[in-house]
């Protein structure tokens, strides 16, 4: 990691810091409204996304990093630690940090690659972008490599990533990566959205989808297991890659009556993980007892890393929905949630 971030790139065409961006119409005719750029912490840059009936998102210009996603009753539904730095070079800890190229450790990069510690710019005018959404509040961000990035990464590409809200309050990242190389070489990556969820009490929570699924556990040098649980619960330290996953994962909160409904394209792993007692206590920029409150569920891309030649581009979706937990005998039913749309 560099020892003095990259300077701020300096947004062109975009809104002053507090002024709300006007409504305009695209050439599609959709309507934007909604958008405001803002200083945040420490002067940073962020980018607020609000829907008519309350919900809203905040991201930050900085790893091009979500940092807070609320409902229409302002209840905040990402994770973020009580002591996230947001103090480049440092990744802030919580939210939706994005992993590349690298996941975690899987190659010869710092871990989680450097996207999530570098500055994004507005992106003003992103190619076309085939979408169904009805979302009118959203961003486009781009990131491209600077010079220090290609001495440890030497590949010329183009991330572009849509934040949108949808008018029910559900958050969609889209992420775009091209190869934009002019040697005629291909790259090859691991990508993941690294999510922390708020939840009560992880001693309160299941996680439905992942059931009979392989695994690779990275507490014992990433051996493959097989899982056996009919859901997942929490007890202790789990940090896991399942592979083959659903494009549907549930996230049951039984004490908020909550369920977090993951759905996601191009992304054939999920990450699960929570540090526990002991590592939440040896992470400095995480306070001691706040795994308690936090669970990482993170559509991801790693046991088959993707390859993209020159002019290729790779596209990966999640999109988040917070709904209320139905019942059935006293348990969370998640049944309603995997099997409807």
């Amino acid at each position: 990691m560099s020892s003095t971030p990259p300077p701020t790139p300096k947004p062109a065409k975009t809104a002053a810091a507090g002024v709300a961006v006007p409504a305009t119409t695209t050439a599609s005719g959709i309507e934007r409204a909604h958008v405001e750029v803002v200083k945040g912490v420490n002067g940073l840059e962020k980018i607020i996304l609000r829907e008519i009936r309350g919900s809203s998102a905040e991201v930050y210009l900085y790893g091009g990093h979500v940092t807070s996603w609320k409902n229409e009753h302002r209840e905040e539904l990402l994770f973020l630690s009580s002591k996230a730095l947001f103090k480049p070079p440092k990744a802030i800890r919580g939210g939706i940090p994005i992993c590349f190229p690298q996941f975690s450790n899987h190659g010869s990069l710092e871990p989680h690659g450097f996207a999530r510690n570098r500055f994004w710019s507005i992106d003003t005018d992103p190619p076309p972008f085939p979408t169904s959404t009805s979302a009118k509040s959203f961003v486009d961000l781009i990131l491209k490599p600077t010079e220090e990035d290609l001495k440890i990464w030497p590949h010329s590409f183009e991330f572009r990533l849509r934040v949108s809200l949808s008018p029910a309050g559900d958050l969609m990242l889209t992420s775009r990566i091209r190869n934009t190389n002019l040697d005629g070489k291909p790259f090859t990556f691991t990508f993941a959205y690294h999510t922390y969820f708020s939840v009560s009490d992880i001693s309160e929570v299941r996680v439905e989808g992942l059931e009979t699924l392989d695994y690779l556990d990275n507490l014992q040098n990433k051996e493959r297991f097989t899982e056996q649980g009919d859901a997942i619960t929490f007890e202790s330290e789990v940090d896991k890659i399942y592979l083959g996953t659903p494009t549907k994962i549930a996230i049951l909160d039984h004490e908020k009556k909550r369920t977090f409904v993951i759905r996601k394209d191009g992304l054939p792993d999920a990450v699960v993980w929570n540090p526990w007692e002991k590592k939440a206590k040896a992470m400095a920029d995480f306070g001691d007892e706040e795994y308690k409150h936090m669970l990482c569920v993170e559509p991801a891309a790693v046991e088959k890393p993707i390859t993209l030649k020159p002019g290729e581009e790779w596209r990966g979706r999640q999109e988040l929905s917070a709904v209320p937990s139905s019942y059935c005998s006293g348990q969370l039913d998640p049944r309603r949630v995997l099997q409807g749309s």
